[in-house]
């Protein structure tokens, strides 16, 4: 086994394109939770065509959320698509503190804004004991993603749940895009790893046209 942690994948921003990997590391700690089913129309020559739209989060309670969304002609196939689609999605959470650094980080580290379509959702730190002061479906991707205690404020058509989720989960994702004070120490670079595989595989391995020139050769001779 070459990656141990899910954090390895988020240090060097590796694609996560299979959702077993997901299974693999996070396991029995993820939850999910369907949020919204809605049915969907498309005007067709034939008539309607109306298919359902899933939306679906995902979390382990301790750091890491996903959002899928999925369009399907059967209710069990989006939702089982949306769930795919989660863990793939799913992003790391940075988490801090409203004041005094004592006992685990609760709340978000700084203040955050995510946006979708015409919502705009802000996560402003909250005091230890607050707890999520939010609409529901901000306050279910929040306690998801591990956060205890969380002021928001939201403001556009949060009535389409779509959006409003998407726009959560931006302000959530950007936890980890604002390079604050304690974060300035000394970066030590560690070879990425494509690069350190690429190295041993050099070593060992024949490239694949030097193959084919050589076998060109022999089928010549």
């Amino acid at each position: 086994m070459k990656i141990k942690s899910l954090e390895e994948i988020y240090l060097f921003s590796l694609p996560i394109k299979e959702s077993e990997i997901i299974d693999f590391f996070l396991g029995s700690s993820l939850k999910d939770e369907v949020l919204k089913i809605m049915p969907v129309q498309k005007q067709t020559r034939a008539g309607q065509r109306t298919r359902f739209k899933a939306f679906v989060a995902i979390g382990d309670y301790n750091g890491h959320v996903g959002l899928g969304v999925k369009c399907s002609k059967e209710v069990a196939t989006a939702i089982r698509g949306a769930i795919i689609l989660a863990k793939l999605s799913i992003v790391p959470v940075r988490r801090g503190y409203w004041g005094n650094k004592i006992g685990k980080p609760h709340t978000v580290p700084c203040k955050v804004t995510g946006r979708c379509g015409s919502v705009l959702v802000r996560l402003i730190p909250a005091p230890r004991g607050t707890g999520i002061v939010s609409a529901p479906v901000p306050k279910k991707l929040l306690m998801m993603a591990g956060i205890d205690d969380c002021y928001t404020s939201a403001r556009g058509c949060t009535a389409t749940l779509g959006n409003f989720a998407k726009a959560t989960f931006d302000a959530i994702s950007k936890t980890y895009s604002y390079l604050t004070p304690d974060l300035w120490k000394e970066t030590v670079f560690t070879k990425s790893p494509y690069q350190e595989f690429t190295d041993h595989l050099a070593k060992t391995h024949t490239r694949v046209s030097v193959q084919r020139t050589q076998a060109a050769a022999v089928a010549t001779t």
